[in-house]
């Protein structure tokens, strides 16, 4: 069981930046990366990016690459998404997510959700 709160979202004039956090609790001992997906109204879900947790490897969406940075703090538990030169297109509601499994099936956790405005 894995509990994650997002904070740090906000609105933002294009060009600007924000830092995101996911804080995670619970089973943290099991977890091996951590992810942030992105929604924006009449939008699928986005897979924005992702941290592997002990080899600190990072992936992200082309949308975002060069721009967005994923990072982690091992002593808090803690990963943060600094986003950088922002656009209208990144507002979204960004959710933190990771996964466990028990060897048969996965378990999917996801945080409550954190608002980005972009304005132009």
């Amino acid at each position: 069981q894995v509990q994650l709160v997002e904070s740090g979202g906000g609105g933002v004039q294009a060009g600007g930046s924000l830092r995101l956090s996911c804080a995670a609790s619970g089973s943290i001992f099991s977890i091996n990366a951590m992810d942030w997906y992105r929604q924006a109204p009449g939008k699928q879900r986005e897979l924005v990016a992702t941290i592997f947790l002990s080899s600190n490897s990072r992936n992200y969406a082309d949308s975002v690459k060069g721009r967005f940075t994923i990072s982690r703090d091992n002593a808090k538990n803690t990963v943060y998404l600094q986003m950088n030169s922002l656009k209208p297109d990144d507002s979204a509601v960004y959710y933190c997510h990771t996964r466990q499994t028990n060897g048969i099936r996965w378990s999917d956790y996801w945080g409550q959700g954190t608002q980005v405005t972009v304005s132009s």
